[in-house]
């Protein structure tokens, strides 16, 4: 956790309000900091759906593995959050870790052990001491509360510099529902299917299968386009909760994704998650811009997406934005690399709304000093015309600063 807060954090944070069937506290374990929370336990009523998605990592974690199995179940009681050591790549220690807190969160909650989920987000290769959360999940399991997120949030942190928090509220049926959201991360960022943790909770009446359809769909274009450093984590975590609570307001039991009632709902879900990925991004390790990239013109969105992530992982690039260099060079030569049809000659480049290249060459029009002044902006928009069908995408990222190398040269020692 630094001690310093990103020049890009939201100005303001949410109130965040109450979910009926959802209860918080977090703890200090001693797992790696001092003098700071790093154990936060979420309990659910009887009968809450969840639904999951993870890192695409050949090397998960072991509350990955964890979770991905217990997802089939449909149902959750628990969430148990760690931060400070990411148990993964820790072999039968892990598993067994996971495990042993599983069975110690099921005693303290009263459930079974299929219906804990767990997180665990830090070091990577260093053996976690579940051992450290009997008694404290204990007591935390009596001293739970109807919702401090902030408090949360701030439980799981890492490199991040600030807590994430986003809330919406939206009618189903004749009830009105809220959606709450957390997230991490700030490092080892190019999720594939999620971020490095990420937490939604509702009180919408959402069978588990319509929950998972409606998650799946929501990172896509969310979670999915954002990316830091290039460097998918093997710890990457989204769950949502649905407690059903809202049914005895009126709201309909959903047990399908397309069900037209969702409408509104689902609009509010993702919009929840645009907002904590968005966030994410604000937050990268050592950043001082955030940058939107925005391809169109591609032959697919698909293509799109790839051109976008090519632009938005190249160092090159992410070094010219951070030394407010609008450099078009390099954006020419992260399209060129990124195995995507392209035409050179019909290629366009915009800084911030400034067009520095046109038909493949640098636009008549050009003007340093402008689009140096546009460059010293906090947020920088990069938009590419490809010029050869209607794909497009966009895509979140930020600068890369000398910070980032000190903060990530001495992270595990």
């Amino acid at each position: 956790m630094s001690s310093s807060v990103s020049p890009l954090a939201p100005k303001s944070v949410p109130d965040m309000p109450t979910i009926a069937g959802i209860r918080l506290a977090t703890a200090e374990a001693g797992i790696r900091y001092k003098n700071r929370t790093d154990v936060l336990l979420a309990v659910m009523d009887k009968g809450t759906a969840v639904a999951g998605v993870f890192t695409k990592s050949k090397c998960p974690s072991a509350p990955v593995e964890w979770c991905r199995a217990k997802l089939k179940g449909g149902k959750a009681r628990a969430l148990v959050v760690n931060s400070g050591n990411a148990n993964a790549f820790t072999g039968k220690t892990g598993r067994s870790s996971t495990a042993l807190t599983a069975k110690i969160a099921a005693k303290a909650v009263g459930c079974s052990e299929g219906e804990i989920f767990l997180a665990s987000t830090g070091v990577i290769g260093e053996p976690l001491d579940a051992t450290k959360f009997d008694g404290v999940l204990g007591r935390l399991a009596e001293t739970t509360e109807p919702g401090d997120y902030l408090a949360a949030a701030k439980a799981i942190m890492t490199t991040d510099t600030f807590p994430k928090v986003a809330t919406a509220t939206v009618k189903l049926g004749k009830a009105k529902v809220t959606i709450n959201g957390m997230a991490k991360g700030a490092g080892m960022i190019a999720p594939d299917m999620a971020t490095m943790l990420c937490f939604i909770f509702t009180d919408a009446p959402i069978a588990p299968a319509a929950l998972q359809a409606l998650l799946k769909a929501g990172v896509e274009d969310t979670f999915n386009a954002v990316t830091i450093d290039g460097d998918t984590s093997t710890s990457d975590t989204l769950l949502a909760f649905a407690t059903g609570a809202a049914a005895e307001h009126g709201a309909p039991k959903i047990s399908r994704a397309s069900d037209p009632r969702l409408k509104a709902f689902v609009k509010a879900f993702n919009q929840v998650l645009a907002n904590l990925s968005e966030q994410v991004a604000r937050d990268g390790e050592g950043a001082r811009k955030l940058v939107e990239i925005t391809v169109e013109g591609a032959k697919t969105k698909a293509s799109a997406r790839k051109i976008a992530m090519s632009i938005a992982n190249s160092p090159l690039v992410k070094t010219a934005i951070a030394g407010e260099d609008a450099n078009w060079g390099r954006v020419v030569m992260a399209v060129g690399k990124a195995g995507e049809p392209a035409d050179r000659d019909k290629l366009s480049i915009s800084f911030n709304g400034i067009r520095v290249a046109k038909s493949g060459a640098r636009d008549p029009s050009y003007d340093e000093a402008q689009v140096s002044e546009a460059m010293k902006a906090p947020e920088i928009a990069i938009k590419v015309s490809l010029g050869l069908g209607k794909g497009r995408d966009r895509v979140l990222t930020c600068d890369l600063t000398k910070e980032y190398i000190a903060i990530n040269g001495d992270y595990r020692s």
